[in-house]
């Protein structure tokens, strides 16, 4: 495996020695069935105890030995490749990247999917979506994935599903895992140890667990497909903002000048400057390829300690708690910035030494537009992240009238807590006095008030014009700045909950649950001063602060309608309703209806009817205004996608921009595009209201029994979302101003004299609909043992039908099934096919992974289909040890190349390239 470090051969060697010195101890697990009662179960999507764990809404259940197989080292990872999922934000994300990862149910967004831990609402971000990362996989003892709107149960968020962490309990023993995994190119390495201890009493039980994950980057420049901004295309996208000093200049003056190489310097040999004939017309050659100095996977190290125990205070109640505490220490890495007098509104002093048009040199003394970029400073993003959960709580049971309840009453509180270290942006202040006059006093280059003037203390010039890594420790030391932003959500909730049977039917006891919560959200981020107040080089964002309160009442009946007959073995029906009041936008009521039937033993048909919401989050009602740099086309460009067309060169006349206007961005143009030069403006929006949705599914689940451990489900299901909650792209702003007239969307658009966009507003509103529809097969088959094993297959697929979306209903729908967008892939096809064998002590696992091929919606080029191959062997010690051996991608697949992709010409929902190795050993006592 060519591992470059011996940290596992030292862990096994390790685990080994302890494993065989204590061969006779024995690891007691009990089975982890969540909220338990005698023979009755809780299962996610309903609160009512049944015996039955298959329910009116089709649930998807993947346990830890499911878990292990994959040679993972995060939750996030596991989540993300069920076939359920869509696009979330992942550690591949390095622009526009923060550490944490997320999952989208049916890819309607993070916030739209609820995630739950032992049932229990989780800490999210101010967005509304939860950092998977924050919960170590050390902990999970299986993951109930509930593929259907649950809002009538659950509250705000489970419009596209509910997502139920369940973590260990009951368990009795010790147990400690050593995992070390890297790429085949010898980078991304990653390590990971976990430590749990449990003690099982009469009365009581408590879990201890510890954890430390250590995952590498990956460099862009590492790997042929993200070296270059675009793969294949070479230097025609490199970046205009070049690592040599450039002179702008207007074309009818010549056009800009770029530091030719080998430039030689005069003036002073240890800190010179160029003279004019040092400088020869910028070409592309002259372009950077900022492309190499990115990551292309994020680092980040997590440590969490986990504790959960229970104590029977008496034979009918008992307490429970459980606690965690996770850093998360992550990082983003970008190329230098690319500082001009374009983006930063200033010049070099015609008074300064390193300006060749200085009157000291024979020139006119002009100022200079310039640009270089800071190669010899990568920036940096370095996220510290704190999560703490405590819940405290009493559950129990009591008679009444024969007939027995069960009832739960605790309080949660989750925080989490962050520090932003930014890295590599310049301070306006001190990079506008670096430019201005300075001379040589004493043999060393100063700032001064004016030619001969006084020496500003403190002041290192700099020399913008400078060659490629020219720029001085001392002057970045100078211009550059260390920003410190802070973070926080939090929230705290009391929640109380009463199940039962009320009374008996002819067909069974007609059961309940009922319950009520309080719960308060509050957030905010702070940004270092220098950022809020605009005097950085970089994005600007003003404070976040916002909170709400809330309180919800849900009740929730099992009706037994038919039981024992010919064609009804078994006809339930399932009713619930929730009513919210929240302090920020008003009440709303949500309810569903399901049925379940059995015609026969072996066939199951179920269907659900549900009404659910999502309540506006923080950021979107209370957001500070933040810059932020984007792709667009400007339609205005006469080079555009709508060159050409008079009617939308008339309304862009119309409206101010020049005839013949052509659009400049940083990197790009033409038809595709590029990068904004001057930041667009994300906001909040108070008066925002919550999304509604309305959500069906229909399915049968058959275990047949000619063919004994055959389990196989089919569910359509069908989600109609309104009044969605929508930031629009700035190319959807500018096309509905300059392509459809629609004044409103111009008041979004600022240009300046020349037509050069310099802004776009982009804020949210109530301004959506979208219709999403499909199949989801699951098939389970675990043939009967053979002399050469025992063979377990299992699929896990989701096939959409439909997906379209519509901003307003006088609009026409877009189709969105098939189709790529930017860092959003609208597959029709998702699955995991995973074969099984288990010999004695010896097992394998090879899973295949399958997305369908997309349509790119910009170059409305092909993205190739997708089959990922993984790869698992163990085998269990004597000792009570397990060894795995694993590849993930065991065949090298590239992941399918595409233009219309952020970043490195694929979308990061995709494996990064090279076929990924790992070992793992875990020792029970």
């Amino acid at each position: 495996m060519n591992f470059k470090s011996n940290k596992l051969r030292d862990a096994v060697v390790v685990a080994l020695v302890a494993g065989a010195s204590v061969a006779t101890a024995q690891a007691q697990e009990a089975e982890t069935t969540g909220a338990t009662n005698l023979d009755r179960i809780q299962v996610t999507g309903s609160r009512i105890r049944s015996v039955d764990v298959e329910t009116s809404q089709p649930v998807f259940v993947m346990d830890r030995q499911a878990i292990e197989k994959q040679g993972l080292t995060s939750v996030a990872d596991v989540l993300q490749r069920i076939s359920a999922n869509g696009a979330g934000l992942n550690t591949n994300f390095n622009n526009g990247g923060d550490g944490s990862s997320t999952i989208s149910l049916r890819n309607l967004g993070s916030e739209r999917t609820l995630v739950l831990v032992n049932g229990r609402r989780w800490v999210s971000n101010m967005s509304g979506s939860v950092d998977l990362n924050t919960i170590p996989a050390a902990i999970v003892e299986r993951v109930e994935v509930l593929k259907d709107g649950a809002s009538s149960v659950y509250g705000s968020d489970a419009i596209a599903g509910v997502v139920n962490l369940i973590t260990r309990s009951d368990f009795d023993g010790a147990e400690a895992n050593a995992y070390i995994g890297q790429y085949d190119k010898g980078d991304g390495q990653r390590t990971a140890f976990d430590a749990t201890v449990g003690a099982s009493s009469d009365r009581g039980n408590l879990v201890i667990s510890l954890s430390r994950v250590e995952e590498d980057q990956v460099m862009a420049g590492d790997r042929a497909i993200s070296r270059e901004p675009y793969f294949g295309l070479g230097s025609a996208y490199y970046s205009s903002y070049s690592a040599n000093g450039k002179i702008n200049r207007a074309a009818t003056a010549g056009g800009n000048l770029a530091l030719r190489p080998g430039a030689v310097g005069s003036g002073l040999a240890s800190d010179p400057y160029y003279a004019l004939d040092q400088y020869v017309p910028y070409t592309s050659d002259f372009n950077y390829n900022y492309a190499k100095d990115n990551y292309l996977a994020t680092p980040q190290k997590r440590s969490a300690l986990f504790a959960q125990g229970s104590y029977n205070l008496t034979d009918n109640i008992t307490f429970k708690m459980d606690a965690l505490y996770n850093e998360r220490r992550s990082a983003q890495q970008l190329a230098g910035f690319p500082l001009s007098t374009i983006n930063t509104g200033l010049s070099l002093s015609g008074d300064s030494y390193y300006n060749p048009y200085n009157t000291a040199y024979g020139q006119d003394g002009r100022d200079v537009s310039w640009t270089h970029r800071l190669t010899e400073a990568p920036r940096l993003y370095d996220q510290n992240s704190k999560t703490s959960h405590v819940y405290l709580g009493l559950d129990g049971i009591f008679e009444f009238a024969g007939r027995q309840f069960n009832w739960d009453a605790g309080y949660a509180f989750n925080k989490t807590n962050e520090v932003e270290t930014q890295v590599g942006d310049a301070n306006l202040l001190t990079l506008e006095s670096s430019l201005g006059p300075s001379e040589v006093r004493n043999g060393q280059v100063v700032c001064v008030d004016a030619p001969g003037g006084t020496v500003i203390d403190g002041c290192v010039p700099f020399n913008p014009l400078s060659p490629a890594g020219g720029v001085s420790q001392e002057m970045l030391d100078y211009i550059l700045f260390t920003a410190h932003n802070t973070y926080q959500y939090r929230n705290e909730s009391v929640t109380a909950n009463l199940s039962g049977e009320l009374f008996e039917l002819p067909a069974g006891w007609l059961s309940f649950a009922a319950g009520f919560e309080h719960r308060k959200e509050s957030g905010y981020s702070s940004p270092d001063a220098f950022i809020a107040n605009g005097l950085t080089s970089g994005n600007a964002f003003a404070p976040t602060s916002g909170a709400y309160s809330l309180d919800d009442a849900y009740i929730e009946l099992l009706v037994p309608v038919l039981k024992d007959l010919p064609g009804a073995q078994l006809l339930e029906l399932s009713v619930a309703t929730r009513y919210s009041d929240y302090s920020n936008f008003g009440n709303t009521t949500n309810s569903k209806f399901g049925f379940k039937w059995k015609p026969f033993d072996q066939l199951l048909v179920r269907g659900n009817w549900a009404e659910g919401f999502r309540a506006p989050s923080i950021t979107n009602m209370y957001r500070g205004n933040t810059d932020t740099f984007v792709q667009y086309s400007d339609p205005c460009s006469s080079d555009g996608r709508f060159a050409g067309d008079a009617g939308v060169l008339a309304n862009c006349y119309n409206r101010g921009v020049p005839a013949g206007f052509q659009a400049e961005y940083n990197s790009g143009s033409g038809a595709t595009g590029g990068q904004t030069i001057y930041p667009f403006t994300l906001g909040g929006n108070t008066a925002l209201q919550p999304e509604t949705s309305t959500s069906k599914t229909l399915g049968l689940v058959y275990s047949p029994s000619w063919a004994e451990g055959l389990n196989i489900s089919l569910d359509w299901w069908s989600i109609e979302l309104e009044n969605r909650i929508s930031s629009f792209a700035a190319n959807t702003i500018l096309d509905r101003c300059y392509v459809d007239n629609v004044a409103s969307y111009c008041d979004l658009v600022t240009r300046n004299a020349d037509g050069l966009v310099t802004n776009v507003f982009i804020g949210p509103i109530n301004a959506g609909y979208q219709e999403i529809e499909g199949y989801d097969l699951t098939v389970k088959y675990r043939l009967p043992e053979t002399k050469v094993g025992t063979f377990a297959f299992t699929l896990d697929s989701s096939y959409v039908s439909k997906n379209r979306s519509r901003d307003s209903k006088s609009d026409a729908w877009e189709a969105l099934n098939g189709k790529y967008f930017e860092s959003d892939p609208y597959w029709r096809v998702r699955g995991n096919l995973t074969t099984d064998w288990t010999y004695g002590d010896f097992s394998a696992s090879w899973m295949i992974r399958y997305r369908s091929g997309l349509t790119e919606d910009v170059s409305e080029g092909h993205i190739e289909s997708v089959a990922y191959h993984d790869l698992q062997l163990s085998y269990n010690l004597p000792w009570n040890g397990t060894v795995r051996i694993g590849a993930n991608n065991v065949f090298s697949k590239d992941p399918p190349v595409t233009l219309d992709a952020f970043a490195n010409s694929f979308d990061p929902q995709y494996d990064i390239p090279g076929r990924y190795m790992y070992m793992q050993y875990t020792q029970r006592f």
